[in-house]
């Protein structure tokens, strides 16, 4: 957390429209995070897949060869059809609108980072999951809409989500809580998986999918027009945010505790436009059965 830091001046950003937001992901990033994950040589990948290191080659350096990655994606354990449809850009989720739930996007770096609001039209009482890099955007808009921020929930503790979590606590007064496996976050209370948090007539629950990192908690919201889980970097639209504590748990938690849900559960990531549990398991290359 930064909450006076002066840098944050220079990320100022107005947010774009969140239908807009390009996936987090390209079918580079995602073949990088798979061999990571499963700590694929060279050597290994080309002997299981059956492709040449020059073919290889060429597709690390960006080329589009459909039958290579034909090859190279059940070699990762990957989905081939969509694995190309990534490289080829052939797909995106469709726009997803929910109401008295809005998406506030801020830069970190060279990404774009999402925190979210949600709010009971009856009380006005309103739901903040994470900060995300300056969460200017966020207060003026809570003040001009006369919501009162009751709860700040934290899906994981990792910079970009928490960097302006001091101030939007001392703004609001509002206490903030994070998954009790995640590391120590001065000034929140820790939480065990499986509470339910309730902001007016709002129901939240809460779900262990770690693997990202120690402790990620995916919130699941009740009481809008549509059920939505709210993510973290467990899943991305498309693609995953990649297991740095953890690969197999990363993949398991998240067909688990999420992709569990009902097909038309929308996910809020932590980067990237908004999607279903439905399109994900359709499209991401990761999940695809």
């Amino acid at each position: 957390m930064a909450g006076n830091n002066p840098a944050k001046t220079l990320m100022k950003q107005s947010p774009p429209n969140p239908s807009l937001l390009p996936l987090e992901d390209n079918h580079l990033d995602i073949i990088g995070k798979a061999r990571r994950g499963w700590q694929c040589t060279d050597q290994e990948l080309v002997s299981r897949s059956g492709i040449t290191l020059d073919e290889l080659e060429r597709v690390e350096a960006g080329e589009i060869l459909p039958e290579v990655l034909e090859r190279l994606a059940p070699a990762l354990q990957l989905s081939s059809p969509a694995l190309l449809a990534s490289a080829q850009k052939s797909w995106r989720p469709a726009p997803v609108q929910i109401g008295n739930f809005k998406t506030f996007t801020t830069p970190f770096d060279d990404m774009m980072v999402n925190s979210y609001l949600a709010w009971d039209s009856g009380t006005n009482e309103a739901v903040v999951f994470d900060s995300g890099t300056d969460a200017s955007g966020l207060l003026e808009f809570a003040a001009s809409a006369g919501l009162r921020i009751r709860l700040i929930l934290i899906t994981h503790t990792h910079g970009d989500h928490i960097f302006d979590l001091d101030r939007l606590m001392e703004k609001t007064g509002a206490p903030a809580f994070v998954g009790d496996q995640e590391p120590e976050l001065a000034g929140t209370q820790a939480f065990t998986a499986g509470k339910i948090f309730r902001v007016g007539n709002l129901t939240i629950g809460t779900r262990l999918t770690w693997g990202h990192d120690d402790g990620g908690i995916t919130y699941v919201l009740d009481g809008l027009s549509r059920r939505v889980a709210v993510v973290g970097d467990a899943i991305f639209s498309g693609s995953m945010g990649g297991g740095k504590v953890s690969w197999v748990d990363a993949l398991q938690t998240t067909r688990e505790e999420i992709l569990s849900l009902p097909g038309d559960t929308v996910l809020a990531p932590g980067h990237g436009p908004l999607t279903t549990v439905e399109e994900e398991k359709i499209h991401n290359p990761f999940f695809v059965d």
